[in-house]
């Protein structure tokens, strides 16, 4: 992950992790097709993009996504815990380290530039979607199936990156907008994607059905997550657009 305080240059995308091509992570996102589609391509990530999102939308989102930071490291602890190689536990203590370390600095720096005090975090209310994905990553966690935490994991990590390399370039002016983007698509998240189908390619099959219900469930929270922070609008638009595929 890059560096929150000194972020490096903006480069031109990574190459798309090639691991498992026709192989089990691959048909876990062609089961989700349309909603991971639909995650990646939503109004949230759009505006993101053009750096024309509202400041208001913005600072609900950071304050529900930052509400996961515990539940999360937990989620890699299950990781740790649970792996099957001396290698991988130390990549995921690693990714844990960057957790706690640059992602949540930019969460503090954010929420100073879009004047959100520490009394509005703690007053807001959680989503339905924050409580979804604080439930299903306890729930993966306590499983100590590391297949199943894997699911939950990639699709966190994955289709963020898969949304974050389709931003055009240059990227926003505002800090708050471009690193938020540069978090999720440089050659180290790359690399940790990579890693992340790569293990859950050779481990999957040993629990498929429960890998593949919480990676679906995983992947209807993040469009949940992006529709909750525009309200009742977002959600109603949603509805229609399901409608529309059901109707073809």
């Amino acid at each position: 992950m890059t560096d929150a305080h000194h972020p490096t240059p903006t480069t031109a995308s990574a190459p798309a992790p090639a691991p498992g091509e026709g192989g089990f992570t691959h048909a876990l996102r062609e089961g989700v097709r349309p909603a991971w589609d639909r995650a990646v391509d939503h109004r949230f990530v759009r505006e993101l993009h053009a750096g024309t999102i509202a400041d208001d939308v913005m600072a609900g989102y950071l304050i529900q996504d930052h509400r996961f930071l515990d539940a999360f490291l937990q989620l890699i602890g299950g990781a740790i815990a649970s792996a099957d190689t001396p290698a991988a536990r130390l990549r995921f203590a690693t990714f844990a380290g960057e957790v706690a370390g640059d992602e949540n600095t930019y969460f503090l720096r954010a929420f100073d530039a879009l004047g959100v005090s520490e009394s509005e975090r703690e007053s807001t209310p959680d989503t339905p979607a924050t409580t979804g994905f604080l439930a299903i990553f306890r729930e993966a966690a306590e499983t100590s199936d590391y297949a199943a935490i894997l699911a939950v994991l990639l699709v966190t990590e994955w289709l963020y990156w898969d949304w974050a390399q389709r931003a055009p370039r240059p990227l926003p002016t505002s800090f708050v907008h471009a690193e938020w983007i540069d978090l999720h698509d440089n050659p180290d998240f790359v690399e940790f994607v990579d890693f992340l189908r790569s293990e859950l390619d050779r481990v999957g099959e040993s629990s498929p059905q429960r890998a593949r219900e919480l990676f679906e469930r995983t992947v209807d929270l993040e469009n949940d997550f992006f529709d909750q922070s525009y309200g009742e609008e977002q959600h109603r638009e949603r509805q229609h657009d399901e409608g529309q595929e059901a109707r073809r």
